[in-house]
């Protein structure tokens, strides 16, 4: 078995477990039983037919959802980790089936989503000669997987699928491969699975330390100014409730990065909104005023800071974060907590003195005034006949209230779905965010559905993004899933559309799209949908969408060249944030 380096660490198992005749394929299933797997989403193809086969014997026990694409398949993986809150396990082919993996695998590394990827792979005395179908997959997703390794021999097998569910989802989730050649899957030896608890060397998750925790609290407890922004690591923690307590016993006002949206209900007093390039306008603003900056579960990516020369030079930054890595990488910390947020949190907040900054919350409700003037006032009551993006998630929103799973896929419809849609449960908002991949939202969408099948799953999406999976659709047929789909069609790559018009002189080249009829195409793969042109007919049609049984399409045509703001410009400081242009 070639591995990567810590595949050579020992590893701390289970004991008293007995062991049975199996193939590869077959041990491959049963692990993946043994870890509490019933679904998973995939592709079939040569190298990986045995495990498919293996799958029919065991249908069973396991639920495969056959996409349409392998990119497909690792999306809706995604979606459904990120909904549910499991690991999502997506297996396709080698070759051009590894290879089609490779976006969705960087996407949910970027963004700490936990996944195990199968890959078949050639039969081992064809490594390295070029054999039909090989592509050196290990080397390809190195740089984008937590880890990988491949398997050449049946025994390994289980050790190998242990260790991956151990690593995706400890510490800092993410993606790990596991390619397995096709003899491996066919040779037959002993199975016996061992759950992996601990691997030599690798410490997902760090005790904080006392003084640094004690330095933190002193620090909040003498700020005039504090301020709170959370990220996607408050979810994947679990720490929802714990980082109320904290910013209700402090009077703090908080923020949320477009992946910690729903981590905090959108109706709170004191979550303020949402940071970032397109977020709100006093958030962004008083960044720089604040006196404490204390970041939780994010990693001051660089569309949160602007110039990071001029990102919250004036604040104290307590940092707290489980990936030790993020520490110091972008923004200097004065007092860095590494560790799991729940956690951490918990040794915080018996140290924190309640207070009142009611003054320095006003704030926030003074810059929510120019903004809702300015901007949102505009967004929601355009005074044009043709319908705004931000008049659709309102009417979602007057439906939903803030309960459904809005997925959104990359552009300007995904900046407002995130500004103008409400969020009153955990795990409600699923998006690409790191990478920003476009076709991530339909299957995502799919897998969402499956990972929460009582609640209400809302794919908001581009006419652009839309058509880059919309073989998905073929997915919603095969399985009858129940997947809202909104398509908010301005029939421009909007947001390509919108640099082009303020950076390049309104030169918009290859960004107009001429699109099909796209309820045409949705009849066609049995789901009902309807074009929605109309102010006046807006508010029954959403109705209709949620009210179905079935999956349904909405095609939403809004204002062509509609830009989006608040807006912070590339290279400059989140003060200089535009309103209009």
């Amino acid at each position: 078995m070639n591995t990567q380096e810590n595949m050579l660490l020992a590893v701390t198992k289970n004991d008293n477990v007995t062991s049975q005749k199996l193939s590869g394929a077959d041990a491959i299933v049963q692990s993946l039983i043994r870890e509490g797997i019933d679904l998973l989403f995939g592709y079939p193809g040569g190298a990986i037919m045995p495990v498919y086969d293996s799958l029919y014997r065991n249908a069973n026990a396991i639920n495969h959802v056959f996409t349409r694409h392998e990119q497909g398949a690792v999306h809706a993986a995604q979606g459904y980790a990120r909904a549910s809150g499991k690991v999502g396990v997506v297996i396709a082919t080698s070759g051009p089936g590894a290879t089609n993996l490779i976006t969705g695998i960087a996407d949910a590394q970027i963004d700490s989503t936990p996944l195990v990827c199968i890959t078949g792979q050639v039969a081992s005395h064809l490594l390295g000669t070029d054999a039909f179908q090989e592509t050196d997959v290990i080397g390809i997703s190195m740089p984008v997987t937590k880890w990988n390794c491949q398997v050449t021999r049946a025994e390994d097998i289980p050790e190998a699928i242990s260790k991956a569910f151990y690593i995706a989802r400890s510490g800092r989730p993410g993606p790990v491969l596991i390619d397995i050649t096709k003899d491996a899957q066919l040779a037959e030896f002993d199975f016996k699975y061992e759950k992996c608890v601990g691997i030599r060397s690798y410490n997902p998750a760090q005790k904080v330390k006392t003084k640094a925790i004690e330095k933190a609290a002193t620090l909040i407890n003498m700020a005039k100014k504090p301020y709170l922004i959370f990220g996607q690591g408050v979810v994947l923690s679990e720490a929802e409730k714990e980082l109320k307590v904290l910013i209700e016993k402090a009077n703090i006002p908080a923020a949320a990065t477009i992946l910690g949206l729903s981590a905090l209900p959108s109706t709170h007093p004191l979550h303020v909104g949402m940071v970032g390039m397109h977020g709100n306008y006093g958030p962004n603003v008083l960044t720089n005023e604040c006196d404490v900056l204390i970041a939780v579960g994010m990693r001051f990516d660089d569309r949160v800071t602007g110039d990071l020369s001029r990102y919250a030079t004036q604040a104290k930054v307590i940092h707290i974060e489980i990936d030790p890595s993020e520490i110091d990488k972008n923004v200097k910390a004065d007092v860095a907590l590494v560790g799991d947020a729940k956690e951490v949190l918990r040794v915080l907040i018996p140290l924190i003195i309640p207070n009142k900054h009611d003054s320095w919350v006003q704030e926030f409700a003074t810059y929510h005034q120019v903004e809702k003037e300015k901007v949102i006032h505009n967004d929601l009551a355009p005074t044009c006949s043709e319908l705004s993006m931000a008049e659709v998630i309102h009417e979602v929103n007057k439906i939903t209230n803030g309960e459904a799973i809005i997925v959104t896929d990359v552009g300007q419809h995904q900046m407002v779905a995130c500004r103008y849609a409400e969020f009153n449960k955990s795990k409600s908002n699923i998006t690409s965010g790191g990478l920003g991949t476009m076709g991530f939202c339909l299957p995502a969408a799919i897998g969402a559905k499956l990972g929460a099948p009582d609640r209400q799953v809302i794919a908001v999406i581009g006419d652009g993004g839309f058509q880059m999976t919309i073989q998905e659709l073929g997915t919603i047929l095969q399985t009858g899933i129940n997947v809202k789909i909104i398509i908010l069609n301005n029939e421009y790559l909007g947001m390509v559309r919108q640099w082009q018009e303020l950076f390049f002189d309104k030169r918009y080249a290859h960004t107009e799209m001429q699109n099909p009829d796209f309820v045409a195409i949705a009849k066609g793969y049995g789901v009902t949908g309807q074009k929605v042109t109309k102010r006046k007919n807006l508010n029954k049609a959403i109705s209709e969408m949620l009210a179905s049984d079935n999956s349904y399409m909405l095609d939403v045509r809004v204002k062509r060249e509609q830009n989006v703001f608040p807006m912070i410009p590339t290279g400059a400081s989140v003060s200089e944030v535009w309103l209009s242009k």
